[in-house]
């Protein structure tokens, strides 16, 4: 089987390693180089073969879309970004996809897919493929310009404050990432968290005791908010004995 040579362009470690170890699971893929600038991908893309670019955007020197207009005839792109602003001028570059970090595995394997479909292959990925670590599953946010992991059953509850997001974990640690809750939300699986305010989402697990105003975990007390209090109740009380 001929393998899609894949490059990953971005100047994050963790970021990398995270598209890597994805590639990597998949056989018909193959990753022929990493760089962490857009100036040393410009070097490989003149001088190797590469079928599908995996292209952040905010970089140092030279952006991922810089780069992508300097090519006179360039691979497949998928961008995978932190930013949502660029969504628009991307697919007028005629990118394939926009993923925005946290990247989880299934939207990867989406976002491949159409790759596949472009150029009209046979092959499909089943987007129900397995996460990276189903004893541990865990997520990457982006904080202090890092790509930083978390185990999901760490987590205690999330809070929404302004523009950041702060995620308690279990040991005390408190990790603040530029997301919207929203977009965390959808990275966790609904049997294990549950929003319960606008402002919060909490681990089901993590609860130690709930009224219909409020929940608390630990020595914190979250209110559910009166939009949530229906759904929010129903998941509660179908395991409470009175």
């Amino acid at each position: 089987m001929k393998k899609t040579r894949c490059l990953i362009v971005d100047d994050e470690i963790l970021a990398l390693e995270v598209i890597e170890a994805y590639i990597n699971r998949l056989n018909n893929l193959e990753l022929v180089d990493k760089c962490h600038s857009a100036i040393e991908a410009l070097s490989i893309l003149n001088s190797t073969k590469i079928d599908l670019l995996f292209l952040d955007i905010q970089m140092p020197g030279l952006t991922g879309i810089q780069l992508l207009r300097n090519l006179s005839n360039p691979p497949k792109v998928i961008f995978t970004t932190a930013y949502s602003e660029y969504a628009v001028e991307s697919y007028d570059l005629e990118a394939l996809d926009y993923l925005i970090k946290p990247i989880p595995f299934d939207r990867f394997i989406k976002a491949v897919n159409r790759f596949f479909k472009q150029n009209n292959s046979s092959f499909n990925i089943p987007e129900t493929a397995p996460s990276l670590d189903t004893e541990n599953p865990f997520i990457f946010v982006k904080s202090d310009k890092r790509m930083v992991k978390i185990t999901l059953n760490q987590i205690e509850y999330i809070e929404s404050i302004r523009n950041n997001v702060s995620i308690f974990l279990e040991n005390g640690e408190e990790v603040v990432t530029p997301n919207t809750i929203s977009n965390i939300e959808e990275k966790l699986p609904e049997m294990n968290f549950i929003r319960v305010h606008r402002s919060f989402i909490v681990s089901i697990s993590k609860i130690e005791s709930y009224t219909a105003a409020n929940i608390r975990i630990k020595n914190h007390v979250i209110p559910i908010g009166r939009n949530y209090k229906v759904s929010v109740l129903k998941i509660l009380d179908h395991n409470a004995i009175e």
